[in-house]
């Protein structure tokens, strides 16, 4: 280890630059295959499961979600094999029941039983924040990268927090809701606003303030205990890591691999900018959370806010900023190419709720957007 400075004077432990080992959660929709309505039946799938699919597996806060969690990885390789085989496996019990497994962000269509699985803590966060907690499903996609200095990863989170908006538009996968366009490319971020202890990551001088804040608002009763802490970035609860949660569940593997590729690639470049001495961004709130809000609405076919300069700009060009922001990183790593290739390939065909909307576009129904989704999401379709 050798020693860096945050900016404020405070002394963090900065580690060798070996690669930096990743880790993917993804929470899935099980759907009925015939009306398109979520379907409670996690249990059932969750019980087929088994080996390291299920060791894979969780229950997540409705009946009719499931999520994925990968092993340590150390290369993006390995991470694609993972999240394929997890995804067919999950896929695979599903359809045994007669539920398709799709990787979207938001509800589509309706849940007409919101049922959730038998757990304490799950009547508690009901019992306090109400019909929030009741609101149709989400899913989302949280990666994790190896920071194991809990004083360094609060430094990371406030770096990363002028580049999150452009990972969230990546990332947007969730246009459909209640039947209908919402108009938003990522519905799931505008849903998940309602939640008090959501939204851009506060800037914090040092772990300390960090939990000292988190501590004031667990007594503010804003939330239950640190696993409530929602913010788009933050330090694991759980793991020695960072956590990235901006982005919705990915429609595909390769479109994952390019989101986990870009996150680790930014935590190893501002690793390198803590190492120099170069303070984080102090961003306005407002206009980091208006960043985010753009994100949200227009995804990769609209515009977003470049939080640092306050300018509204082409979403496409702040992709590219962020790919020469972090092309050294991912050099490095030997990711270049495959994250290169990924962009191109959102390009051409547009994220996810781009893609959705072609397929409605074209049908007008939006059970082939769903089952076009479930062929997605294992690699079955054809684009």
């Amino acid at each position: 280890m050798d020693p860096g400075f945050n900016g404020d004077g405070c002394q963090v432990a900065i580690a060798d630059r070996s690669p930096l080992t990743m880790g993917v959660e993804e929470e899935f929709l099980l759907l009925d295959t015939l009306s398109g309505s979520n379907l409670p039946v996690a249990d059932e799938v969750l019980a087929r499961l088994s080996g390291q699919a299920l060791e894979q597996s969780r229950h997540e806060f409705r009946e009719s979600m499931i999520e994925m969690v990968t092993p340590v990885c150390g290369d993006l390789t390995q991470l694609r094999e993972h999240l394929a085989s997890s995804r067919a496996e999950a896929a695979a019990a599903g359809a045994a029941l007669g539920a398709q497994l799709v990787a979207v962000g938001a509800t589509p269509l309706r849940e007409a039983a919101i049922s959730r699985p038998a757990a304490e803590r799950y009547e508690r966060i009901i019992g306090h924040f109400g019909p929030v907690a009741l609101d149709p499903a989400l899913c989302g996609c949280h990666v994790h990268i190896g920071v194991p200095d809990r004083e360094l990863a609060v430094q990371v989170c406030n770096h990363l927090r002028p580049w999150l908006p452009v990972v969230q538009a990546i990332a947007a996968n969730s246009p459909f809701h209640a039947g209908v366009d919402t108009g938003y490319a990522s519905w799931r971020s505008i849903q998940m606003e309602r939640w008090p202890s959501l939204g851009p990551s506060p800037y914090f001088a040092s772990a300390a303030e960090y939990d000292r804040t988190v501590q004031q608002l667990i007594t503010a009763g804003v939330m239950l205990d640190v696993g409530m802490v929602l913010w788009y970035a933050r330090p694991s609860a759980r793991y020695p890591t960072v956590e990235v949660r901006v982005a919705d569940v990915l429609p595909t593997v390769d479109d994952a691999v390019v989101v986990a590729g870009l996150v680790r690639a930014l935590v190893v470049t501002v690793l390198d900018d803590i190492r120099a001495g170069l303070p984080a961004p102090r961003l306005r709130t407002g206009l980091l959370t208006a960043a985010h809000w753009r994100a949200a609405r227009d995804g990769l076919e609209g515009h977003l806010v470049n939080a640092t300069a306050g300018e509204l700009v082409p979403a496409w060009e702040l992709v590219d900023d962020l790919l020469r922001f972090v092309g050294p990183a991912l050099t490095r790593d030997g990711d270049l190419q495959a994250v290169i290739a990924g962009l191109d390939r959102l390009r051409i065909e547009g994220s996810g709720a781009e893609r959705q909307r072609r397929v409605h576009r074209r049908t007008g129904d939006l059970r082939d957007v769903l089952a076009y989704l479930a062929a997605e999401t294992t690699g079955d379709g054809a684009r």
